[in-house]
C-alpha cells in the first residue's frame, strides 16, 4: 500500500471540474471509488467512469474523508496526481539485438537511456511493450477491465528465435501473454522489426500466418525495418535493408494483407513507409491505410502527409478563385477583364528552406514543385541532412540533429527562414537529440525557424506566409 499512498496523491484540480465543486484538497490521498481500491491509473480509470461515484481519501490530517461525485458517464473527474501513473513505472530488462537506445552515443541526455515496458503506457499512450514482465494476475487484470487496445513489440511467434531477438529467455512467456489476451479478445496492434537473415524471408510468413490464426483481435501488424546507428560496438551483428530485399519484403507483405482483405475486409498487414521509400516504390494511396492503425509507427504517415499538403492546397485554390471571381463581378464587370486568381498571395517573399531527412527528400521536393505550380512566387529549396550524428545508415528526418543541420548548412544561401519538421524535436520542447537548441540552430545559420506540425496543411501554411 506504501506506494499507492505515495503515487495517488492529490496534485492539482481542474478549475470547473466535478472534483472541484468538491471537498477534496490538494494534498488529499485517493483509496477507494465505490469500494474499488486504487492502485494504478487503470483502477482510477476504470472505477471513475460511472455517473455516481463514492470517492474514499486520506486527508492530510490522516482522518478518513468521504466524497461523493456526480457527474455525466465516462466525464473526467478532474483530478491530477502526483505520479501519472499512481504507481511505479515498469521498465524494460530484456536486452534486444536491435534496440536503438542502446545504440545511441554515449553522453546525450540521462532520459534519452530509459527503456519502458509498461502495459498501462501502451494503452494509455500507445508505446510498444513486450508483455515479457505481466503476472497471471496482470494478465486477468487486463481482461477483466478491458484494458484495449494493447500495443505489443512481436517480432516473431517463435518463442526460441524471440527469446534470442530479444535477448531474454522470457521471449515464450510474453508470447503466451499475447495468446491469452487475443484469446480473451483483447485488441491488439502488432509490430515486427524485421531483421534480414534473421526473422525475414520464410520465418516472416510463419509469423503472419501464426498471427492470421490468431483471428480478429489482430487488429493490424505493422513490418518496420530494423535501424543501425554507427555506435553498435560490442552488440550483436546486424545487415541493413538493401533496396532489393526491402522490394521483395514490401510484395511478401502485400500478399497477405490482399489474402487478409478478402477474408476478413481488411488488410491488417502494413509496410513502414521506410520500406517503400528504400524499396523506391510509390507510396499506397490513402484509402490503402485504412484509418492509419499504426501511424505512429511510421506506417503510412508520409502518405498521410502528403495528402493533408494535397487537400489544402486544392481548398485553397478554390478558396482563391472564388475570393477573385468576387472581385471580378464587383468591378466594371467588362468582358475578358479578369483579376489575377492568386493576388493574394502575390508580393515579395523572402528565400526559404525545408530541412529533412535523406528518405523523405524527393516526396517534399515534389510536393513543393506542386505548390511552385500554383502559387509561382514561392522560393523555396529542400535540403536533405545526411545523418553524421547516428550514422549514414539512418535517413529519417526524425533523427536529424541540430548539429548536423549546422554542419552541412553553413555557408549555404539557406534563405531567412528555415521550416523543420516538429518530430525532429523532443516531445513538447525546442532541443533537437543531440541537445542542440532552436534558438541555436537559428543563430549558427542566420535564419529564423519555423517548427511544422507533423500536418502537410501546416506546411503549406508556413510555404505560404509572409
Amino acid at each position: 500500500m506504501e506506494s499507492v499512498i505515495m503515487n495517488s496523491t492529490v496534485k492539482t484540480i481542474q478549475p470547473g471540474s466535478p472534483a472541484a465543486k468538491s471537498i477534496i484538497a490538494k494534498g488529499d490521498i485517493l483509496c477507494k471509488i465505490n469500494g474499488n481500491a486504487i492502485g494504478d491509473v487503470l483502477d482510477y480509470e476504470y472505477y471513475s467512469y460511472d455517473s455516481r461515484l463514492l470517492l474514499e481519501f486520506t486527508g492530510s490530517s490522516g482522518r478518513v474523508k468521504l466524497v461523493w461525485i456526480y457527474k455525466p458517464e465516462g466525464a473526467d473527474i478532474g483530478l491530477e496526481f502526483e505520479s501519472y501513473l499512481m504507481d511505479m513505472e515498469r521498465s524494460c530488462a530484456n536486452n534486444c539485438i536491435f534496440c536503438f537506445i542502446d545504440q545511441l552515443p554515449r553522453g546525450m541526455r540521462e532520459s534519452l537511456y530509459y527503456k519502458d515496458d509498461d502495459v498501462r503506457l501502451s494503452f494509455l499512450q500507445g508505446s510498444y511493450v513486450t508483455l515479457t514482465n505481466l503476472s497471471r494476475h496482470d494478465i486477468n487484470r487486463i481482461i477483466k477491465l478491458r484494458i484495449s487496445p494493447i500495443n505489443v513489440s512481436v517480432h516473431t511467434l517463435d518463442s526460441d528465435l524471440r527469446s534470442f531477438m530479444i535477448g531474454s529467455s522470457r521471449g515464450g512467456k510474453g508470447l503466451a501473454a499475447l495468446k491469452a489476451l487475443a484469446r480473451a479478445g483483447i485488441t491488439l496492434n502488432c509490430q515486427i522489426v524485421c531483421c534480414p537473415k534473421i526473422n525475414d524471408g520464410r520465418k516472416l510468413s510463419e509469423t503472419i500466418k501464426g498471427f492470421i490464426r490468431l483471428g480478429e483481435c489482430i487488429n493490424s501488424v505493422s513490418v518496420v525495418p530494423v535501424g543501425l546507428t554507427k555506435h553498435r560496438q560490442g552488440l550483436t551483428e546486424l545487415n541493413p535493408f538493401d533496396k532489393e530485399l526491402a522490394l521483395k519484403t514490401v510484395r511478401q507483405i502485400e500478399r497477405y494483407a490482399d489474402r487478409c482483405k478478402t477474408l476478413r475486409g481488411a488488410r491488417v498487414f502494413f509496410c513502414a513507409d521506410e520500406l517503400y521509400m528504400l524499396a523506391g516504390l510509390a507510396l499506397p494511396p490513402d484509402e490503402y491505410y485504412e484509418g492509419y492503425p499504426q501511424l505512429e509507427n511510421g506506417v503510412g504517415m508520409m502518405r498521410l502527409f502528403i495528402s493533408e499538403f494535397e487537400e489544402a492546397l486544392m481548398n485553397r485554390a478554390q478558396s482563391l478563385s472564388y475570393d477573385a471571381g468576387q472581385r471580378v463581378s464587383e468591378t466594371d464587370g467588362a468582358k475578358g477583364e479578369q483579376s489575377p486568381v492568386f493576388d493574394q498571395v502575390m508580393g515579395e517573399q523572402k528565400k526559404l528552406c525545408i530541412v529533412t531527412g535523406i528518405l523523405a527528400h524527393k516526396y517534399l521536393t515534389n510536393i513543393l514543385i506542386a505548390a511552385k505550380e500554383k502559387y509561382g512566387t514561392i522560393a523555396c529549396e529542400v535540403y536533405a541532412i545526411r545523418n553524421d550524428f547516428f550514422g549514414e545508415s539512418v535517413t529519417v528526418s526524425g533523427l536529424v540533429t541540430g548539429g548536423d543541420i549546422i554542419s552541412q548548412l553553413r555557408g549555404k544561401n539557406i534563405g531567412s527562414k528555415m521550416l523543420i519538421p516538429q518530430n525532429m524535436l523532443r516531445y513538447g520542447s525546442d532541443v533537437f537529440l543531440d541537445d542542440v537548441t532552436v534558438d541555436e540552430v537559428s543563430s549558427a545559420l542566420g535564419a529564423e525557424i519555423r517548427i511544422v506540425k507533423q500536418d502537410g496543411a501546416d506546411l503549406l501554411q508556413a510555404l505560404l506566409e509572409r
